[in-house]
């Protein structure tokens, strides 16, 4: 028998165990909610955390985050800056590990190749040097140009969310896989993917092209946990829930207004002790009115 040919299925609390205060976590699009949510409920402290959105801003607001690294920390629904982060970052709660699109992907590109780092033409002339002193600015030995050299970017553990995998962790998003993932999931010392549904080999095999992950080190069954998020092929997002978080940050961030976030956390993060009890207060009703077409 192949050693290599061995389940990588694992259940929630399993999974958890991989998982530590510390370490820097990679989250993927759309984010990995249900593993998130374990994160918070285990209050994890001191996290680098490479993510962008309301998703980095849940976990700054649960006070995980010790650094971020972040192309985007935009709160979407017509906010262009999340409140979680703008509070901790104005406040100096936070480290902010300034880059853009074009950086992070470098980063994360050099880690996959384990190259120290990678030339990059975007932020030349401008003040992210500056702001960010691991970026350093390179005579290209080849033409002569004035590049920035992109440190790698090592996740010790990257988290995503997709349609399926086999027991084998062969993962298949349903349309390709969000903008990041395979940045993060190459770089990343370990890969943690939830999915839908857990298929039969014969499944992936039958449509190999539509593999976009072979051998995730690790793949969890969590029905639904991407929600509040969408999942192609499955559900949209959940617009109004989002915009409730998003209500009560804004009012914690603005006016000093706390508790009321931190009840909301507590009783979508922490009470339930795992995903089905989430899923039990969200409610099937709730559930149901996300389907996708």
């Amino acid at each position: 028998m192949n050693p290599e040919r061995r389940s990588r299925v694992l259940d929630e609390a399993t999974a958890a165990t991989l998982l530590d205060s510390g370490m820097t976590i990679a989250i993927g699009e759309p984010a990995p909610m249900a593993l998130l949510r374990l994160i918070v409920r285990r209050r994890l402290r001191d996290l680098t955390v490479i993510a962008s959105g309301l998703a980095l801003d849940l976990l700054i607001a649960a006070g995980c985050v010790r650094k971020t690294i972040s192309y985007y920390a935009g709160g979407g629904h017509g906010v262009p800056v999340a409140p979680s982060f703008r509070r901790a970052a104005e406040r100096g709660e936070i480290e902010i590990w300034e880059c853009e699109e074009g950086i992070l992907t470098s980063g994360l590109e050099a880690a996959g190749k384990d190259l120290p780092y990678l030339p990059w033409r975007g932020g030349v002339g401008t003040s992210l040097p500056e702001l960010n002193p691991d970026l350093k600015i390179i005579e290209d030995p080849i033409a002569g140009q004035t590049l920035l050299a992109v440190p790698a970017i090592r996740p010790d553990v990257t988290l995503l969310h997709a349609a399926q995998s086999d027991a084998y962790g062969n993962v298949q998003h349903y349309g390709g896989p969000g903008w990041l993932d395979l940045f993060l999931q190459r770089a990343a010392t370990t890969c943690i993917v939830q999915v839908e549904r857990i298929v039969a080999n014969e499944t992936i095999r039958a449509n190999p092209w539509a593999t976009t992950i072979g051998r995730a080190d690790a793949v969890v069954r969590l029905p639904w946990g991407a929600h509040p998020w969408y999942s192609r092929g499955a559900y949209v997002q959940d617009i109004a829930f989002l915009d409730d978080y998003l209500a009560l940050a804004t009012r914690a961030a603005e006016h000093g207004e706390h508790a009321a976030l931190a009840r909301w956390i507590d009783h979508w993060c922490r009470e339930p002790a795992a995903h089905v009890e989430y899923l039990e207060r969200v409610g099937l009703r709730r559930l149901l009115t996300l389907h996708e077409y």
